[in-house]
């Protein structure tokens, strides 16, 4: 063999010895490697790039987002760009605003507990089951109801209905039925389910719905029925608000089984005060005693509830099987906005506000008890400017 032969040999022989180079990564590095890597296989596998959106499963949207957060950092598409032979990282991706309503990137992040502070993409140390999330980011995505005043006088019926006793709150721990026109308490407001779409099954082919929630504070949220469930059941506090329950009020005839339960009164004022005089075509005591009206107005003259002066009954009404306190109640909330506000003083000059007198006229009390009646109050709403009783539905 030739010196040249030899040459040549050991040449080859000394580039195959030498050590190949080793690429020293920091663990940072290396988590970034990682999870671009699971992004990969997801993209193998489903021959799609992850989306964000409530449909679809978690870890597809955690890779959405990280997909997300490593297109916007220059650092990491640079160590990417030879694991990229896709062109992820430079592929235009957006995402449809309707898969965004209820959790946005960064309430996911928050909800998965991942921590970017140290890392831009770090791995996922825990995730916690999806029924654990911190439930308050359920309700986070609210807008202004636009429409809200045609609202609005359900939730003043509602407290009315709830400070009259007529509806009671309920703990809805349960997974509770979702359904249009009820009443929830979550997170301290009232909720009121307005519209309820149709229904499917979601990925855990559970039954599932798109809702219009109306809170009493004016926003809406058009979130999915198992969102609700969920936000209810992470609420300790959160409850259910009853359907009303008026019971028979009035009997038109007594039975030979009724209770004479009592009587409402409405009284008219014999008082000089200049105030009273001037109103007195409309201004009336509205009261439930279960005695005699006469005996009850015997000292009217001395009680300041009677505002100090005689009075005339104007109009009684009997009733029958009734509670009385939650009766009088119901009447007191209904005509709250027309009470008669005055203050007098008694006989020994202290000064007392009365209650129960109210700016409203004869023929809308003989209506109001007729609504009673009928049950029709709960959907009724006394309008001081227009000085009559509307239909809130």
């Amino acid at each position: 063999m030739s010196n040249y032969d030899l040459d040549d040999l050991r040449s080859e022989l000394d580039d195959y010895a030498k050590p190949k180079k080793t690429v020293s990564r920091t663990p940072r590095e290396e988590r970034i490697i990682a999870g671009f890597e699971d992004i990969l296989r997801f993209v193998d596998e489903h021959h799609r790039e992850p989306q964000h959106g409530e449909t679809h499963d978690i870890f597809e949207r955690l890779y959405a987002v990280r997909l997300d957060r490593l297109r916007a950092s220059a650092e990491c598409s640079g160590l990417l760009k030879d694991m990229d032979p896709k062109g992820l990282l430079t592929s235009a991706f957006s995402v449809a605003q309707e898969n965004r309503v209820l959790l946005d990137d960064d309430a996911l992040l928050a909800e998965l507990d991942m921590d970017f502070r140290d890392t831009d993409i770090s791995r996922l140390t825990h995730v916690k089951p999806r029924q654990e999330r911190n439930a308050a980011e359920e309700i986070a995505q609210r807008v202004v109801c636009e429409d809200f005043k045609k609202f609005r006088p359900l939730f003043l019926t509602i407290q009315s209905e709830l400070n009259a006793g007529l509806r009671a709150t309920v703990n809805c721990k349960d997974k509770a039925e979702i359904q249009v026109g009820q009443f929830f308490i979550l997170f301290g407001q009232k909720a009121y389910i307005a519209e309820v779409g149709e229904i499917f099954s979601n990925n855990h082919d559970r039954k599932d719905a798109r809702l219009r929630v109306i809170f009493d504070n004016g926003t809406q949220n058009n979130m999915l029925m198992t969102s609700l469930q969920r936000a209810l059941y992470k609420d300790d506090a959160s409850r259910r608000i009853t359907e009303p329950n008026l019971g028979p009020l009035f009997s038109g005839e007594k039975e030979s089984q009724d209770t004479e339960s009592g009587v409402i009164y409405v009284l008219r004022s014999k008082s000089g005060h200049p105030d009273i005089q001037k109103n007195q075509h409309i201004l009336h005591k509205i009261g439930v005693t279960s005695g005699s009206v006469e005996k009850r107005i015997a000292d009217a003259k001395n009680d300041p509830t009677f505002l100090l002066a005689d009075v005339e009954v104007v109009a009684t009404y009997k009733l029958s099987n009734i509670n009385r306190v939650k009766l009088e109640n119901i009447i007191h909330k209904f005509f709250e906005h027309a009470r008669l506000d005055i203050e007098i003083k008694d006989r020994f000059g202290k000064p007392v506000v009365p209650r129960e007198w109210y700016l409203v006229p004869l023929f809308v009390i003989d209506e109001a008890v007729d609504r009673i009646k009928s049950g029709a109050i709960l959907t009724s709403q006394y309008d001081v400017s227009l000085g009559q009783i509307i239909d809130l539905e």
